[in-house]
């Protein structure tokens, strides 16, 4: 019965956040409902006996406060300052230009539909340092969109390349990154050098053939002509698009900073995300000062950087501590403990429960239209059903988060998709057919290299 219950509430939670529901009330409500109704009915308790606040009523607001206060902390202010740093930077124009220094290079290729997957390849590195999917789309639609269509590939072939250029969200500083490897115990920088950069490197090879013969293919299917045309120019220019070619290299340096000073290379000094954001943001105000003169104007910009952090915690870590909190209820409630034993109940080993695992998170990403609200759900019960199959959370953690960022592609309500399709005057139902077959691939090597790290011990 609570194994019913549960997946009626979760049924329930999933539905409203499909409707456009704000996910973390939903999430929040949903993990105290979960809470009440294991307490009432005798299926678990809120808290430890230790933690509890001696009335059940309370203990589930208790629950939220402590996990509230822990990922302010050192989790929370990683996030806050890598979102508010790229806040910085788009404002100062550096991630335009270092866009615009990135896709030089595509234009020396003669096949229009090799120039649109190295624009998937040069974006999926770009994403190293631009961590927002829909971002990153956006300054792409703005720059590498037009010239593909110049070179006459279709504008559902350019949306397409250009809408899943993140699909791998996979740089160190990223927050499914953050909250993966500390959840894993291991530090971001070793997660994402020894797991995900191999899995990605592979995915460069397979996503970029599968976007070059099927956007093809498809183009040719529905009659398109390959045509190069002459693009126009919109008549005002974005003051960001301005910023020197150079300023290409600030959105950089933080990333700079965090491999060089790691276990890498450089041990005797210490460096850590937050302080490589300072670091960074002082740089970027030092280069504007330069550029501008004008230090009332510097000084307003970096307000940016500050309302960034304000964002970060209103929309990021409030989902986080949202997800735990669901987390929580279906711990509660024995869901968990009763789905481990069904599966084992039926053969399930530690490789067949990774597949359910990212199963869930693929289909609620595209029901729920984020990568971020699932995954950030269910990564804190990762590493107990690790545990009880006898596996490294690394393991589950690492397909589960690239398959939630894989499988927002397929959904036509997710940002990037909708963003995406609305500057390239495409519908997002014709434009994830156009992504579904690259995406599958990406979940295959994402499913495939795990195998891999699993097999090799």
């Amino acid at each position: 019965m609570g194994l019913v219950i549960s997946a009626l509430v979760t049924f329930w939670v999933g539905f409203l956040i499909y409707k456009k529901y704000k996910p973390q009330p939903v999430l929040f409500l949903g993990g105290m409902i979960l809470m009440y109704i294991a307490a009432v009915f005798g299926y678990g308790t809120i808290l430890p006996a230790k933690a509890a606040t001696g009335s059940t009523f309370f203990d589930a607001f208790e629950f939220i406060r402590a996990t509230m206060s822990s990922n302010a902390g050192k989790l929370g202010m990683n996030i806050m300052a890598v979102g508010a740093f790229a806040r910085y930077m788009d404002k100062i124009g550096a991630s335009r230009s270092l866009v615009r220094l990135t896709i030089r290079p595509l234009l020396a290729l003669k096949s229009p539909y090799i120039v649109l997957s190295g624009t998937w390849i040069v974006g999926m590195l770009i994403g190293l340092c631009i961590n927002s999917a829909s971002g990153l789309a956006m300054l792409l639609m703005v720059t590498m969109f037009p010239i593909l269509i110049g070179l006459g590939v279709s504008r559902l072939s350019a949306t397409a390349a250009v809408a899943t250029t993140l699909c791998f969200d996979w740089s160190p500083s990223d927050t499914g990154t953050i909250l993966s490897a500390e959840t894993a115990g291991l530090n971001p920088v070793v997660y994402w050098t020894d797991y995900q950069v191999p899995i990605v490197l592979v995915a460069f090879v397979v996503v970029g053939t599968l976007h070059y013969f099927t956007q093809k293919y498809m183009d040719k299917r529905d009659g398109h002509i390959v045509q190069p045309m002459e693009v126009e120019k919109p008549a005002e220019e974005d003051p960001a698009d301005s910023a020197p070619l150079w300023y290409a290299v600030l959105p950089v340096i933080p990333l700079a900073l965090i491999l060089s000073f790691s276990p890498l290379w450089i041990t005797s000094i210490k460096m850590n995300i937050v302080m490589a954001m300072f670091i960074g943001l002082f740089i970027g105000a030092c280069c504007e000062y330069l550029r501008w003169h004008d230090g009332k104007k510097v000084m307003g910009d970096i307000q940016t950087f500050f309302d960034g952090l304000g964002m970060q915690m209103a929309n990021v870590i409030t989902l986080i501590v949202a997800g735990q909190t669901f987390a929580q209820g279906l711990l509660s409630m024995g869901t968990i403990n009763s789905l481990i034993s069904g599966s084992q109940g039926f053969g399930f080993g530690p490789m067949s429960m990774m597949l359910v695992m990212v199963a869930i998170i693929a289909f609620s990403a595209v029901v729920m239209g984020s990568g971020n609200a699932p995954f950030f759900a269910f990564a804190a019960l990762t590493p107990a059903v690790a545990a009880q199959t006898g596996i490294h959370p690394v393991l589950m953690l690492l397909p589960m988060h690239f398959a939630a960022s894989i499988a927002r592609n397929w959904s036509p309500i997710t940002a990037v998709i909708v963003v995406s399709s609305g500057m390239g005057g495409v519908s997002p139902f014709d434009l994830v057919k156009r992504t579904a077959i690259p995406m599958a691939g990406a979940m295959l090597v994402n499913i495939g290299m795990t195998f891999f790290y699993y097999y090799r011990g």
